[in-house]
């Protein structure tokens, strides 16, 4: 299967039978704009601005926003409600939470999950074979909280988002603050991801920062 990065929470997920599912699509008032892109489906963690640009995606893709279970031409997608804050939505509201299976790899994003990282919801999402966090705060969770989640669902892979870059306009903290909380040897970048389910036999964790397409 393919990851691509297409910006803020956005990805795009292609597995070898070329089935593929954009993930939180987001609006240019972010300060940039996603790439020309098509999909089988869209995923959509919440309803906002940022999250939810559906009609940036070309394709007539099938929409969940749901809490369920899901198959798309054999992608197998499952979603789990939980909270865009730490006071039980009382603040921004609920957040899904996706996993995908595809070409038998488990990636989970984790849209703008919020809240603290409970022994109950890490329960919910393992097990994790490719971890889409984000890392930058103020409106999800922070750096020192994304890398709980990532000690406790120990995946082989983490991919940080909703961070912010030089061309973002929201009040989020950059990757680097997240990045600074591991080691450096377990730390890279690529322009994108080719994975096959061969790569899972061992449970080192590495940080990839996936460079974003335009």
């Amino acid at each position: 299967m393919k990851i691509e990065y297409l910006g803020h929470s956005c990805f795009k997920l292609t597995d070898s039978a070329n089935v593929s599912v954009v993930c939180d699509p987001f609006s240019g008032e972010i300060g940039y704009s996603m790439p020309e892109i098509s999909a089988n489906a869209i995923t959509i963690s919440h309803r906002h601005f940022d999250h939810d640009c559906t009609k940036n995606v070309a394709g007539s893709p099938s929409i969940f926003d749901k809490a369920g279970t899901f198959n798309v031409q054999g992608v197998q997608i499952s979603s789990i409600k939980s909270f865009h804050d730490d006071v039980q939505g009382k603040k921004r509201g609920e957040n899904l939470i996706f996993k995908f299976t595809m070409d038998g790899i488990t990636v989970c994003h984790l849209g703008d999950l919020g809240e603290s990282c409970s022994d109950s919801l890490i329960e919910k999402i393992s097990p994790v074979n490719v971890l889409l966090i984000p890392v930058g705060g103020n409106y999800t969770i922070d750096a020192e909280t994304a890398k709980e989640y990532v000690e406790k669902l120990n995946p082989q892979i983490v991919i940080p988002m909703h961070y912010r870059t030089d061309d973002c306009k929201i009040d989020i903290e950059k990757v680097d603050e997240f990045l600074k909380l591991f080691d450096e040897s377990c730390i890279r970048e690529a322009d994108c991801l080719d994975l096959s389910k061969e790569q899972f036999n061992d449970n080192n964790t590495k940080i990839t920062v996936i460079r974003r397409a335009r």
